[in-house]
């Protein structure tokens, strides 16, 4: 049956990729790499039998609140990553395959290595037929048994080298689907999907994770889409359904709104947390599989690996090949934009929206430096350029001196540090106790005071001073420090 919100799917499916991949082959792209040796982290679940041992899961649990509002029918689609071990072989002179770490050619060396390959499970039922009563003979049961297929490896003559050998392993499951009318003024459905991981005969995965995997599932998400309805919003409902949402239960997955902005009638369950109509940013060049790093330093250090490098890399993975074949070809301009994008800029329009512009959001491609794009002016206000408060006329002036528990304090002075609750840096707990020099007494753009400090037993501070970088504490966030006769 065709799914009339294919189109919304698919972009959802684009941002449920950087999800499905995440982390499946890290720079630098190369098997023999450290970090490729721990893999699989998000979404994953695990045979029944080894939770006990493994500290993995094998249920995930989506709910979720639906407003039917004239739509009857549910679209789901569980997608995954099912393991295939790959192993080389040499041909050797008698016509036999010997098994050997690796295989060179001239444009790759082929290496042992876990490919994932993509799974899909289909639902497409009328909401009416997934009551309690009826869910059960809804549920959808699915069986992947052990499979072996071989490919041949050839020189640019067409001569045989060896052969590629991937083992697939059994691996089955079940999609669970069951809504649930909820009580009060307005026609509400509670929406709970359910993904088991049900694979019995497990014996060949005793008590190793790396040979658990063989049988799991691996970042699983769910895409549920209802036309004509309303998906409410998990993290931003109305205030009637805030108690609704706060019963529902997530286990193991984050449910967001999906598609376009506006868009109500798709939700994407992810291992990873989201916002609501999560997006790519139009800058990113293309999957780099490690969405914590990045996205310029990655192509940057990409295009610095060497040849034999690029050419392992290539030899691990089918994607890896292609971000190492995209770095080598992207124009300049491409390259460029990685280095920041400004979004969310509005113009002055008066007296109340006259900070508008100071608090303009600069935001990346993927994640990275906040500054703005290569050639990209930003606009000047009246007579001053963006933002140099020495020359804005606007700006407040700050005093050179404050005074802090009767003491003034002021560039020179000594301070003890005591970071507020109300700060959320790791870092705080560091620094709390500590004792620093302040170098300046500061304003920022909502007109309110800082003081900018070094701390003093810092090995790095004539290197912070001669950049000018520095830490930064409101006055109720420092103690004054008397100085020794």
């Amino acid at each position: 049956m065709r799914n009339p919100l294919e189109d919304g799917f698919e972009q959802a499916r684009a941002v449920a990729d950087a999800v499905l991949f995440e982390g499946y082959v890290l720079y630098p792209y190369r098997a023999s790499s450290a970090k490729n040796q721990m893999r699989w982290q998000f979404g994953v679940l695990v045979p029944p039998a080894w939770t006990a041992t493994g500290g993995e899961h094998a249920v995930q649990r989506t709910e979720c609140l639906l407003e039917p509002r004239g739509g009857d029918r549910l679209h789901a689609e569980l997608r995954f990553l099912h393991v295939r071990r790959r192993t080389v072989e040499r041909l050797g002179a008698d016509g036999a395959y010997t098994e050997v770490p690796e295989l060179e050619l001239p444009d790759r060396v082929l290496v042992p290595w876990d490919e994932g390959h993509e799974e899909r499970v289909l639902i497409h039922a009328p909401l009416a037929e997934l009551t309690e009563d009826q869910a059960a003979d809804r549920a959808v049961r699915f069986d992947l048994p052990a499979a072996t297929e071989y490919e041949s490896v050839t020189d640019a003559e067409g001569r045989t080298l060896g052969r590629l050998v991937r083992r697939r392993h059994r691996l089955s499951g079940e999609l669970r689907p069951h809504v649930e009318e909820l009580p009060g003024p307005y026609r509400v459905l509670r929406l709970t999907v359910s993904v088991h991981n049900t694979t019995a005969d497990t014996a060949d995965a005793g008590t190793s994770r790396d040979a658990a995997l063989a049988h799991s599932m691996i970042g699983t998400h769910l895409l549920l889409g209802v036309p004509g309805g309303r998906f409410l919003s998990m993290t931003d409902p109305p205030e009637w359904a805030r108690p609704a949402v706060a019963s529902c239960r997530n286990d193991h997955t984050w449910p967001v709104l999906a598609g376009p902005p506006g868009a109500v009638d798709i939700m994407l369950s992810s291992p990873i947390i989201l916002e609501d109509h999560p997006a790519l940013a139009d800058e990113s060049p293309g999957p780099l599989y490690d969405a914590t790093e990045i996205d310029e330093i990655l192509s940057l250090r990409t295009a610095a690996l060497t040849e034999r490098e690029k050419r392992e890399a290539r030899g691990t993975d089918a994607r890896a090949a292609e971000v190492v074949d995209l770095v080598d070809s992207m124009p300049e301009a491409v390259r460029e934009r990685l280095h920041g994008a400004i979004r969310g800029l509005r113009e002055v329009t008066g007296d109340d929206d006259v900070m508008s512009r100071d608090r303009a959001a600069a935001q990346v491609a993927g994640t990275g430096p906040t500054a703005p794009e290569p050639g990209l002016s930003l606009p000047e206000g009246p007579g001053h350029p963006w933002w140099d408060p020495a020359q804005d006329p606007e700006a407040e002036e700050v005093p050179a001196t404050v005074v802090i528990d009767g003491e003034a304090v002021r560039a020179g002075s000594r301070v003890l540090l005591r970071p507020g609750a109300r700060r959320s840096d790791a870092q705080d707990a560091f620094l709390f106790g500590r004792h620093a020099t302040v170098e300046a007494v500061v304003g920022d753009l909502d007109g309110e005071t800082h003081l900018a400090v070094v701390v003093d037993d810092d090995p790095g501070t004539d290197v912070r001073r001669a950049q000018g970088r520095f830490l930064y504490f409101k006055p109720d966030e420092v103690a004054p420090l008397k100085e020794a006769p």
